[in-house]
């Protein structure tokens, strides 16, 4: 049995609302101010900036609040929740890549660096973080897989 061309696409529709729940989480650690980015991994350096009122931690949690909004649409946009959103599987694949390469670099990384950038976070932090990556990332994969072959399934019939 085919399935129907307007079938949704389960598993982008997962990666699309585990990116918008980040964003979310996002979002509240703005709202819950230097307690919420300590507990939710961020640096040492972001916290304490947080902690005198600096602009920049806003500024760059917004930033990634917006760019794990875009990945969310473009997930949507795959599963036909909305619109066809412009180069679609392109971007799909571009989002897989991304989040599968931080989930495995940040799982490796850690252990073979002293670099004091890497090690403002915890080890807790990278691990619990780099294995949500890998998860969402392979959602991206799944759904962006079955988009591809329903394309190349059109061609060949």
């Amino acid at each position: 049995m085919k399935p129907s061309v307007k079938a949704k696409n389960q598993p982008l529709t997962i990666a699309g609302t585990l990116s918008f729940a980040a964003a979310l989480l996002h979002v509240a650690c703005i709202i819950g101010g230097p307690s919420w980015y300590r507990f939710f991994g961020a640096g040492d350096n972001m916290v304490r900036l947080a902690q005198t009122g600096d602009s920049y931690p806003v500024y760059v949690t917004l930033l990634i609040t917006a760019v794990l909004i875009s990945w969310a649409l473009y997930a949507w946009s795959g599963a036909r929740l909305i619109v066809k959103l412009p180069l679609l599987k392109t971007c799909l694949t571009l989002i897989t890549a991304v989040y599968l390469i931080r989930g495995i670099v940040g799982l490796i990384f850690p252990f073979f660096t002293d670099d004091p950038i890497v090690h403002q976070n915890s080890l807790i932090f990278w691990v619990v973080s780099s294995v949500i990556c890998c998860i969402v990332g392979g959602y991206y994969f799944a759904g962006t897989r079955r988009l591809w072959h329903q394309q190349y399934s059109k061609l060949k019939n």
